[in-house]
């Protein structure tokens, strides 16, 4: 496993991290505890010790499922959590969540430190190493009174360290103000599909020292190269299946572009994406979920130092 500085954090991270939003249910899959701690102790065989999960990802269902799953090592695990939501959700007859799920925002200082207590609860641990603003606006990414009671969390011991999870990749406006508030980290979106944080985002978080967690270096999926241009996500129990039918089919005929013109002969395309992403020295760790033991190790792959970075332009 590659490890690397996670900004001016004193934080070395896995170039891989495990991501948990699947977790909560809204994949097309519910997942057992048994199943979720066979996934994070073949996580911890490997080497990956970030963990990113957040409030909204089911009701607090993901960071429960964590858990207890590292409930008897957690001092092994960097584990990142998020604030601004709260999940509301009917079940479907089947299981899973109905497609129209939503999350209501509550960014208030007291309904921030709930959720911190409530993310600590579930969590099974008395502080959290990153706590982030979860894709927030920027009326809120310029609260003072809100960055000042977390601050007082930091110097409590509750969280180690702040960040902010954009709402995508191009938001040069919360980047910069990141080290004001006292954040040091920020999560974006980053992946072949999706490259907006180029150059301007990535040239603040150089400036400012940050730390960068590349979320969805997948495309959702569709850099797995599972999904064919005639065939898209139709379970209902799936979010992405509520896409735009438009959305979906640029999405796979740009994907079968990028696998005819850029991915090298036999080599899988999940692991050349996440290794298109890391290739960026810029970039802390990459942020993939995976539904199986066999997705974890496939990914894994991608991240082994002594391996090839692909080419590409950019």
């Amino acid at each position: 496993m590659d490890y690397r500085r996670l900004g001016r954090t004193d934080l070395r991270v896995s170039a891989l991290g495990l991501g948990t939003w699947q977790f909560g249910g809204e994949w097309g899959k519910q997942f057992e505890q048994a199943e979720v701690d066979q996934i994070v102790r073949r996580a911890h065989e490997l080497g990956v010790n970030l963990i990113d999960t957040a409030e909204c990802y089911g009701d607090h269902v993901a960071e429960s499922l964590i858990g207890a799953a590292i409930a008897h090592d957690r001092a092994d695990w960097i584990v990142a959590t998020k604030f601004g939501h709260r999940f509301h959700a009917d079940r479907l007859s089947g299981g899973g969540w109905s497609p129209g799920s939503v999350r209501s925002d509550h960014w208030s200082p007291p309904e921030v430190l709930d959720q911190l207590h409530r993310s600590l609860r579930a969590l099974r641990t008395d502080y959290v190493d990153l706590y982030l603003l979860h894709s927030g606006p920027d009326d809120v990414a310029d609260n003072d009174e809100l960055w000042a009671a977390l601050g007082d969390q930091v110097k409590q011991g509750t969280i180690r360290f702040l960040g902010i999870a954009l709402g995508g990749g191009d938001d040069p406006h919360q980047t910069a103000r990141a080290t004001r508030v006292g954040a040091g980290v920020v999560e974006l979106t980053y992946n072949r599909l999706n490259r907006d944080a180029e150059p301007a985002v990535f040239a603040s978080c150089r400036e400012q020292d940050l730390g960068v967690l590349a979320r969805e270096p997948l495309a959702n999926g569709y850099l797995s190269g599972r999904y064919r241009p005639d065939a898209g996500i139709t379970d209902a129990t799936d979010w992405r299946s509520q896409m735009d039918a438009d959305e979906v089919r640029r999405r796979l005929d740009a994907v079968e572009r990028i696998r005819a013109t850029e991915v090298p002969a036999g080599t899988p395309m999940a692991a050349w994406a996440l290794a298109w992403c890391l290739r960026n020295p810029v970039v802390s760790a990459v942020i993939t979920g995976t539904r199986s033991v066999e997705q974890l190790e496939a990914s894994a792959t991608a991240v082994d130092p002594a391996a090839d970075r692909p080419g590409g332009s950019g």
